[in-house]
């Protein structure tokens, strides 16, 4: 869940109605206002957060306030609690806990909040290595990891042994993809990050990701994939049970 993102109200609504579901915090630098005043974070012309570039920059030259980072990542957890709802993980819009000067705030604001694990956003190149949209993310996302040196994890923090998602997305190949991803798991913890949705005004106006979402929607709810799901070799579980 966002704790500052537009449907907010529904969010809440939605995980209070599905206690089953584990719900993590998906931490949002990079996109609306924050919750607090952070003037490291933000555009001073709008009140903004600064898009995932400006902010990438502004780390790197070490212009973002560590307290005040640390301040909006406590407050954005915060609210969630608030709301009566168990935190199981965090991740991030646009993968910016990753980024340099952001990652170690990240995690020591989780271990402060006893949240355990934290989305470690590295897949191998191997998959579908002829998506070059999805290998740049890949070489980009690994840069950031291994200059934030965010492995090994401090403990007790704690993440999955595998990540796949970055090369399911596109829409058109999306029900292929899946089901060659489901088929090749290796043994361990294996998080899938998929992005279903309905598009409509509001998510088109903030979002360039949106036709695909339905696209994943249908296939994630497909009766083929709650056939392979059923064949007892992949358990669904959440971050709670790592």
């Amino acid at each position: 869940m966002m704790a500052n993102g537009a449907g907010w109200a529904n969010a809440v609504a939605r995980a209070r109605a599905t206690r089953t579901l584990g719900v993590g915090v998906h931490l949002n630098l990079v996109q609306g206002r924050p919750l607090l005043r952070v003037p490291s974070l933000t555009d001073p012309r709008t009140g903004e957060l600064y898009p995932l570039g400006a902010l990438a920059m502004r780390a790197l030259l070490r212009r973002v306030d560590a307290d005040e980072l640390a301040a909006e990542l406590r407050a954005q957890i915060e609210r969630v609690r608030s709301a009566g709802i168990r935190v199981t993980h965090l991740d991030s819009h646009r993968h910016a806990h990753a980024l340099p000067g952001i990652w170690t705030v990240v995690c020591r604001v989780a271990i402060e909040a006893g949240v355990r694990v934290l989305r470690v956003p590295r897949e191998p190149m191997r998959i579908n290595p002829f998506d070059l949209g999805a290998q740049d993310r890949k070489l980009v996302l690994a840069a950031s990891l291994r200059i934030s040196r965010a492995l090994p994890l401090p403990s007790p923090l704690v993440t999955t042994d595998h990540f796949r998602g970055i090369s399911l997305q596109g829409g058109t190949h999306f029900a292929a993809r899946l089901r060659e991803t489901l088929d090749t798991l290796e043994p361990g913890s294996t998080e899938l990050m998929v992005h279903p949705g309905h598009v409509d005004e509001a998510l088109s106006a903030q979002d360039p990701y949106t036709a695909p979402r339905e696209v994943e929607l249908a296939e994630l709810t497909s009766e083929g994939i709650r056939e392979r799901l059923v064949r007892g070799d992949i358990e669904l579980v959440t971050f709670a049970a790592l």
